[in-house]
């Protein structure tokens, strides 16, 4: 046994599985503690909230994420695939952060013009009066604010692979949210208290995040115009698709809110909630995975390799979290209240449809850090299709229509995705 012992210690890859078996032990604990505060704070606004008013917390927290899509139209991209060529360098990474966060800045601009109104105009339709609309539009500002410069901010402790200090402010941020929630949901059950008590925690954490992120950069730098148009080659690129599928990856809110009523749309919103446990997987891999894979040299073998053990544990994680649901739906169901305890089978869709998106996320995150983009309008007729096709044979008035919907386009675009990550890998040398 000693010998054998020796023997494991002696081999070359001993180093590397410690290393790796010590990072994703303290990452993954940490994402749990991260998803677990997430999940809890997710299920007190779910149980607070009147179905009603989680509709209308649904639909402004699902617009919240088309404006940071819009805000950001591959500008991160961008910034990683720059960053990771001049990590080491503190002033020419702090000149990567600081052209990304000045294009940042500009693109907000144009988010809030193109998303409020739509907003508004949604709220207004599901019955939300003038003065809820206004104040769940000025309730989301604390939060899309945060949002512009956290995924910016993150890269450069994720290329340093500095993830303890980030995980932290994660963590606390996670704390705070949940103790504001479950200070104000019980006296003041609104929609817009519960998006400023999401909001508020995430400026706190935002200002951590720079300190964070200057032990790293040298924060004095200013846009640099080549580095922009390194960047906005990128951008330019992704912002069509990056248009689409903020009209594309909410098309099932918008369409139940639109053709069907508030209580269908917390309906998915809560059923949405609990297919957002997969999303410990999507981070660690972001985190862990995803910039060791953009620093990579171009070999094939290398990358290939990569690829196919990250999918391959996605493929796994996936099935045992499926078997999980199908056996044993009515028991989980019951973590989000009576209001929403006949919806097996729509949770059983929409369980898969998160697994699905997160292997389409993988692949997503694997091009787009080695700066690899499909064709914009190649890719929006792929998804145009996608979309489009299975309208004729779903009913988008109901929750079981809209979530057949959104995996037929799921399923579509890990084919498209997936495909095109390796077509890029095997054109690469050995």
């Amino acid at each position: 046994m000693k010998n054998t012992l020796i023997h494991f210690k002696q081999h070359p890859k001993y180093d590397t599985i410690v290393s790796w078996a010590k990072l994703i032990s303290i990452t993954g604990s940490a994402q749990i503690i991260i998803q677990a505060l997430g999940f809890a704070s997710g299920i007190l606004i779910i149980r607070l909230l009147p179905v009603e008013e989680y509709g209308l917390y649904t639909l402004a927290n699902t617009m919240l994420g088309t404006m940071t899509v819009l805000a950001d139209a591959g500008i991160s991209t961008g910034v990683m695939a720059q960053g990771a060529k001049v990590w080491q360098s503190k002033k020419e990474l702090g000149v990567v952060l600081a052209t990304g966060l000045d294009l940042r800045r500009k693109f907000a601009i144009g988010s809030l013009i193109i998303s409020i109104p739509v907003l508004i105009y949604l709220l207004l339709h599901n019955n939300a009066s003038w003065l809820t609309s206004c104040l769940i539009v000025a309730a989301l500002i604390p939060a899309f604010f945060a949002a512009l410069s956290d995924s910016l901010l993150e890269i450069v402790p994720k290329l340093h692979q500095d993830i303890l200090p980030l995980q932290k402010n994660q963590v606390s941020v996670g704390i705070l949210r949940l103790l504001l929630i479950g200070l104000t949901m019980f006296v003041f059950p609104w929609a817009f208290i519960a998006l400023l008590a999401n909001g508020i925690p995430r400026i706190f954490g935002n200002i951590k995040l720079r300190k964070i992120a200057d032990r790293f950069v040298d924060k004095t730098q200013k846009s640099d115009p080549a580095i922009q148009r390194e960047i906005m080659l990128i951008v330019k690129n992704i912002l069509p698709g990056a248009i689409y599928f903020c009209v594309s990856g909410q098309i099932t809110i918008w369409l139940i809110s639109i053709f069907g009523n508030t209580i269908a749309v917390a309906q998915l919103g809560a059923l949405g909630r609990l297919a957002m446990l997969l999303n410990i997987v999507g981070v660690i891999i972001n985190i862990l995975i995803v910039p060791r894979f953009a620093r990579l040299q171009p070999r094939k073998k290398d990358l290939l390799k990569k690829v196919l053990y990250t999918i391959s544990l996605v493929l796994f994680i996936n099935m045992i979290i499926i078997l999980l649901v199908v056996l044993f739906p009515t028991e989980i169901l019951l973590i989000l209240g009576n209001q929403y305890k006949n919806l097996n089978m729509a949770m059983i869709l929409s369980v898969l449809i998160g697994c699905v998106n997160l292997g389409t996320g993988v692949f997503i995150s694997f091009s787009s850090s080695r700066g690899w983009v499909i064709n914009p309008f190649l890719m929006m007729i792929f998804n145009i299709f996608g979309t489009v096709f299975p309208l004729f044979f779903v009913d988008v008035s109901t929750l079981k229509g809209v979530l057949i919907l959104s995996l037929f386009g799921s399923l579509w675009g890990l084919f498209i995705y997936g495909g095109y990550t390796f077509q890029k890998i095997l054109k690469l040398d050995n």
